[in-house]
């Protein structure tokens, strides 16, 4: 299934973009097609009492964007996109599984634990800029929400010198979305993402319930 969707991905990801072109003129109809390449500092938000704030973490992902304008001078639109997403996550709770079945718990014995998570993404973009079909730089505000599809996703941890690593433990959510938001000038344009579903279902640690989602803020830069 994994290697079907990653077909169609790299399918897509393939086709030739095209978007402000030297036979434009002002006024003239247009759309800004784009490749987009984010980089994120990272954190776990709604984490449980016991578990203390992660430490550094980072995302990254990349992907390609199609633009349907809304108007003639293409200052506002709707993008659709797909891409690709790694999630890298310093964190404190220990996940295990066992049996096929997700165990949380905390540990004063870890010294390294860490989550990595591989994503198919798919943005909708609300789009407002300042551009015109001979405008290369321009101020932008884009705001929408991104899909998440996990591929696959890795917890480990070092506990008493000992080493354990489980892929794809049942509780983690394959299916995510959040709020995006991004505003700047040409390229170089800060980036949120704000997670809405929690990446863990019917997770609990000392009777409390885990919500933790997952929250970004970086760069990101859209390439004509």
């Amino acid at each position: 299934m994994n290697r079907i969707i990653c077909f169609f991905f790299i399918l897509f990801f393939a086709i030739p973009t095209f978007s402000q072109i030297d036979s434009l003129q002002l006024g003239d109809k247009y759309a800004e097609d784009q490749i987009y390449v984010s980089i994120s500092y990272a954190q776990f938000g709604e984490q449980p009492k016991s578990i203390s704030r992660s430490n550094f973490s980072y995302g990254i992902s990349t992907g390609i964007l199609k633009d349907f304008i809304l108007n003639k001078k293409g200052t506002t639109s709707i993008a659709l996109g797909v891409g690709y997403g790694f999630d890298f996550f310093n964190h404190k709770l220990k996940v295990s599984e066992i049996n096929n079945s997700t165990l949380f718990n905390s540990s004063e014995n870890i010294t390294s634990n860490v989550f990595k998570s591989h994503n198919l993404e798919f943005p909708l973009e609300i789009r407002w800029r300042t551009s015109t079909a001979k405008k290369y730089d321009f101020w932008r505000i884009y705001s929408g929400i991104k899909f998440l599809y996990n591929i696959s996703n890795v917890f480990q941890f070092t506990e008493d010198t000992r080493d354990f690593k489980y892929k794809n433990v049942s509780a983690y959510r394959k299916l995510q979305y959040g709020l995006t938001f991004s505003a700047g000038y040409s390229e170089f344009n800060a980036y949120l993402f704000y997670g809405l579903t929690p990446i863990l279902s019917n997770a609990s640690i000392d009777g409390e319930n885990i919500s933790s989602n997952i929250l970004k803020f970086g760069l990101v830069f859209y390439i004509l």
